[in-house]
């Protein structure tokens, strides 16, 4: 099934693009639990439109502690703090010490491209992944929102750019040591409307590697929510 624009005309139109990932989403973590060995689990993890939530985030000025009777004096800085606003994702845990975050795959919405503070936020999580051993792969279909993420998380870990691979690609990204040295081997796929998709290597944390066939997960997606590779 070639990849398709959910994003502009004709497509759009009929169907909501947020519904088909979400449904994507659960069919990976489905592919991914079929191939993991035991004490491992995925799950997909689909949250759009996230709202702040005041009450978490206003506090009362701060009072002295009955335990230390210390206040803390003013903050030396304010400034502002990037917010995810949707998630789209599957996440591998392992659960031979309680769950614990292995490995993770990112579909990519269009807000978390619209505006830098949301690719912040994005790229924030994405690095932070990584730094804690976490395979990742992220997928970018978004048409219609001129960024790419994967230059941008290459430059917050201070890294030079792989490749010039455009606005859609499939990207998979093992932290791993080569000698002494930590370093991040990136597996790059270029994706364009109308082209099959590829298969990525999921990397769980420990070296374990999946291979994650996006193609049939794109396909079965298709084929249960009726949209055909002739439109709707």
């Amino acid at each position: 099934m070639p990849l398709q624009d959910h994003f502009q005309p004709p497509l759009s139109a009929r169907r909501h693009w947020n519904a088909f990932h979400n449904s994507w989403a659960t069919y990976l973590s489905s592919q991914v639990n079929a191939l993991l060995p035991p004490g491992y689990f995925a799950e997909a993890n689909v949250q759009f439109g996230i709202e702040i939530d005041v009450a978490t985030w206003e506090e009362s000025p701060p009072t002295s502690s009955p335990a230390a009777g210390w206040t803390p004096g003013p903050a030396a800085l304010t400034v502002p703090l990037p917010i995810l606003t949707d998630i789209i994702e599957v996440q591998v845990f392992d659960s031979s010490e309680g769950p614990r975050l292995a490995g993770a795959v990112e579909l990519v919405s269009p807000a978390n491209k619209d505006r830098p503070a949301h690719r912040t936020a994005f790229v924030s999580k994405c690095a932070a992944y990584l730094q804690q051993g976490v395979g990742l792969i992220v997928v970018d279909v978004v048409t219609g929102r001129r960024a790419n993420l994967h230059d941008e998380l290459l430059t917050r870990l201070q890294s030079p750019s792989s490749a010039n691979v455009g606005e859609l690609y499939g990207a998979a990204y093992h932290p791993v040591r080569h000698g002494e040295e930590p370093s991040l081997d990136i597996w790059l796929e270029p994706l364009a409307v109308g082209l099959p998709l590829p298969t990525l290597p999921v990397w769980i944390r420990g070296g374990q590697c999946l291979p994650l066939n996006l193609e049939a997960t794109y396909e079965r997606t298709c084929r249960e929510l009726r949209v055909s590779g002739h439109g709707p």
